[in-house]
């Protein structure tokens, strides 16, 4: 299903659950160049490996993509969200350079809130409490010279048939599309997911890394950020992506 017809049905509510989860996975990911204004979308190649360095995988950034992501220069991304307190710094890295740092490249992310809604989306039956008219846990950022982006968020919570995980879109200083992928979290006993444990919703029915669509294939954990912290400090997520 071509992402325009995708996001029509979802503004529609005509999008079941089953669909919401088969649009989450890789078969339905279109690698993309977007520009960082418009949003419009064309095809592109996705990522690979170099001999210095591998690319972070690409992967879908829908269903629930920031409608207009140059509006939201800001580093703190909560926008009066509670949840715990969550750190993001992003390294963005050249791998025809050998993994040099990318300098000036336009950064966007955005991820759902404690309790698994996105801004920007709802009243529909892939997330049933409307959001429609705010725009918490999304922005943008440009890196510094060395490459690095830094966010204050919450620590995601999660939704049905996936993992906890954060959206990322790197685009170049012109606003050429350069990579879209998500980041995923570490588990196991005392790590930061286990700590956190699913917020109010708890882990029953939790999707772990290993069984989400998007994540299942990433056996060398490239996917994968580091997280420490406590839930008294908060917590800091640490993650290189090669573009």
């Amino acid at each position: 299903m071509e992402r325009k017809y995708f996001l029509k049905s979802l503004l529609a509510g005509a999008v079941s659950a089953p669909a919401l989860l088969a649009a989450c996975g890789k078969d339905n990911a279109t690698p993309s160049t977007t520009s960082a204004t418009t949003g419009t979308t064309t095809t592109t190649t996705g990522g690979a490996s170099s001999s210095n360095c591998t690319v972070a995988p690409t992967e879908t950034e829908g269903p629930f993509p920031t409608h207009t992501p140059s509006s939201y220069v800001r580093s703190d991304i909560t926008d009066g969200r509670t949840g715990y307190k969550l750190t993001a710094k992003i390294t963005i890295t050249s791998s025809s350079a050998g993994c040099a740092a990318l300098a000036g490249a336009l950064v966007d992310i955005w991820h759902c809130d404690a309790e698994g809604n996105y801004s920007e989306y709802g009243g529909t039956s892939m997330q049933s409490t409307s959001y429609t008219g705010v725009h918490f846990l999304r922005g943008r950022q440009t890196t510094d010279s060395a490459g690095l982006v830094t966010f204050t968020s919450i620590f995601p919570g999660w939704y049905s048939g996936r993992a906890t995980h954060i959206h990322v879109h790197v685009y170049n200083a012109s606003g050429i599309s350069l990579k879209v992928t998500q980041i995923a979290f570490p588990e196991g006993t005392g790590t930061a997911l286990a700590l956190v444990n699913g917020y109010a919703k708890g882990m029953s029915g939790y999707t772990y890394n290993k069984s989400d669509s998007i994540f299942s294939d990433d056996t060398a954990g490239i996917e994968i950020a580091t997280v420490t912290g406590s839930l008294t400090d908060g917590f800091v997520l640490t993650m290189n992506i090669a573009v």
